[in-house]
C-alpha cells in the first residue's frame, strides 16, 4: 500500500496548489481527480467564462463603434468557434498545471477518491495511505426545486459553458449573482434578447448599494430586462420553447425563452466522499473546519467551495490551501485571509475587498467615505466607461483604509493593489500623498 505525506482530493484551485506548495516543502504528495484538473474554475468557471468574455465584448465593440470612426460592416458571430477558442485555452492551462505536478513529482490519480478513514484514503478500489488528507473537491451548480427545472432547454453553468444552449436567441436567467450578470454580459454583447429573474432585492445583491443600482442601469440601457423580487414558481414547455412564471409585485407574470440558465448558487461536492463511520462535522454537506483547517477527523483537513461559511473564489482557495499545507507541516502561515477581494468581470468591470459605507454604518462604525466617479476620469471617457465610480472607505477614528468598491475599467486589476493597501494599514493621508499616472484610470484613487 502506496503512503504520502499528504493526499489530497481535487485538482481544483484548491487541491493543484496545496500539492505544489507541499511539494516545496519537500513533502510526498498525491492528488485524486475524477474530472479535469483545474477544477471547476480552470475548466467550468472563471477562465471559460473569461474567455467568451473577450469574444462577446470584441463583437459588440466591432458593431457598436461608429462613434470612433470604426465602421466594421458584415461583422458575424461564429458561436462555435468562440467556444472552441475557449476550449483550446482551457486545454493549454491544463496542460502546465500537470507539467507542475511532474516537475513537483507530485503523483496525479484519475478516479474517484474517498475517505475511508484517518489516514487512508481509496480511489476506484486502490488504497492508499498518507500522514494527512486535504478534501478539495469543490462545488457543482445547485437545482433549486422549481418545477420544470428538468425539462430540455433548462441547463447550469456547466452546460451553457460546454455549448448547451449557446445558440438561444432568448436567454432567461434564474439568478442575478455574479456568474447570471457575467453571463447575461456575455449574451447581450452578442445580440441575444436577454432576462435577468431575480429573487432578492437587487442584482449582485451583496455588494456596494450603487453597484447594484448601477449595473442595473447600465444592463437595461443595453437591453437587458432585469426583474428584481421576481421568484420562479415553474418553468413549462410550448410550441415556441420555454415559458417561465414568475410572481414580481406580487402579481404572476410570464417570459418566454429559447434556454432558460439556471445559476442560483453552488453546493459542496461532498456527497459519498466519506465512508461509513469517517464522516466529518458538516452542515447541508460544508465542512466544518477549525483555524487551521483541519475537520473533526484527525488528520482530514478541507479547503475551498466545501469549507462551511466560507467563500466560493479560486483565489480564497488557493490561499487558504497555502495556509492549510503550512499548518500542517509547522511552517509560518503566508497569507492573510481576512481579506478576500472579489471581482465581476462586466463591463465595466466591478471589484471590491474590505467593508462597505452600509456594512460600517450597521456595526455602527464611523467611516469616512471618499468617492471619484469615472466621469471625471480622462482615460474612462477614452474608454467609453458608463457611470463608473470608485470609493474609498476610511476608519474615521484612525484613518486607515478599510474597504474600496471599485466600479470602472480595469477594476479587477486595480484592486489587488487597494487589498495589499489594507493589509499595509495605509491611511488616507498616505494615499493622498500619492502619485498616480496621467493618463490612467488608476488616478480616480486620487484623493487630492
Amino acid at each position: 500500500m502506496t503512503h504520502f505525506d499528504l493526499f489530497i482530493i481535487g485538482a481544483g484551485p484548491g487541491g493543484y496548489v496545496a500539492a505544489l506548495e507541499a511539494a516545496k516543502l519537500g513533502k510526498t504528495v498525491a492528488v485524486a481527480e475524477r474530472r479535469e484538473v483545474g477544477g471547476t474554475c480552470l475548466n467550468r468557471g472563471c477562465i471559460p467564462t473569461k474567455a467568451l468574455l473577450r469574444a462577446a465584448r470584441t463583437y459588440r465593440l466591432a458593431t457598436h463603434s461608429q462613434e470612433l470612426g470604426i465602421h466594421a460592416d458584415g461583422a458575424s458571430c461564429d458561436t462555435a468557434a468562440m467556444y472552441r477558442r475557449t476550449r483550446e485555452v482551457t486545454d493549454s492551462l491544463r496542460g502546465g498545471i500537470e507539467a507542475l505536478f511532474k516537475r513537483g513529482k507530485v503523483e496525479l490519480l484519475r478516479g474517484t477518491a474517498r475517505v475511508e478513514g484517518p489516514g487512508r484514503v481509496s480511489v476506484d478500489g486502490g488504497e492508499y495511505t498518507a500522514d494527512r488528507i486535504l478534501i478539495a473537491a469543490g462545488s457543482r451548480p445547485a437545482r433549486p426545486p422549481i418545477p420544470g427545472l428538468d425539462l430540455p432547454g433548462v441547463v447550469t453553468s456547466d452546460e451553457l459553458l460546454a455549448g448547451r444552449g449557446a445558440d438561444a436567441r432568448r436567454l432567461v436567467i434564474i439568478g442575478g449573482g455574479v456568474i447570471g450578470v457575467e453571463f447575461a454580459q456575455v449574451f447581450s454583447d452578442l445580440g441575444r434578447e436577454i432576462t435577468i429573474l431575480e429573487a432578492l432585492p437587487r442584482i449582485l445583491n451583496n455588494m456596494d448599494r450603487e453597484i447594484s443600482q448601477n449595473l442595473t442601469m447600465i444592463l437595461k440601457k443595453r437591453g437587458v430586462s432585469v426583474h428584481t423580487g421576481a421568484g420562479v414558481s415553474r418553468i413549462e414547455a410550448d410550441e415556441g420553447g420555454l415559458t417561465c412564471f414568475y410572481t414580481e409585485k406580487e402579481q404572476e407574470a410570464r417570459v418566454f425563452a429559447d434556454c432558460v440558465l439556471v445559476c442560483t448558487g453552488r453546493k459542496p461536492e461532498t456527497e459519498q466522499l466519506f465512508a461509513p463511520g469517517a464522516e466529518v462535522p458538516s452542515e447541508r454537506g460544508f465542512l466544518r473546519v477549525n483555524s487551521d483547517f483541519e475537520t473533526g477527523l484527525s488528520g482530514v483537513y478541507a479547503v475551498g467551495d466545501v469549507v462551511l461559511g466560507g467563500i466560493q473564489l479560486a483565489h480564497a482557495a488557493e490561499n487558504q490551501a497555502k495556509n492549510a499545507v503550512r499548518a500542517m507541516f509547522g511552517a509560518p502561515r503566508l497569507k492573510d485571509l481576512s481579506l478576500i477581494p472579489a471581482c465581476v468581470f462586466t463591463d465595466p468591470e466591478i471589484a471590491a475587498v474590505g467593508i462597505t459605507a452600509d456594512e460600517a454604518k450597521a456595526a455602527d462604525r464611523e467611516v469616512i467615505v471618499r468617492k471619484s466617479l469615472t466621469s471625471a476620469n480622462g482615460k474612462s471617457v477614452v474608454e467609453g466607461a458608463e457611470r463608473g465610480f470608485a470609493k474609498l472607505v476610511f476608519d474615521r477614528a484612525s484613518g486607515v483604509l478599510v474597504g474600496a468598491q471599485l466600479m470602472c475599467p480595469h477594476a479587477a486589476e486595480m484592486i489587488g493593489g487597494l487589498t495589499a493597501a489594507i493589509v499595509g494599514g495605509l491611511t488616507e493621508a498616505q494615499i493622498e500623498r500619492t502619485v498616480f499616472p496621467h493618463p490612467t484610470v488608476s488616478e480616480i484613487l486620487s484623493l487630492d
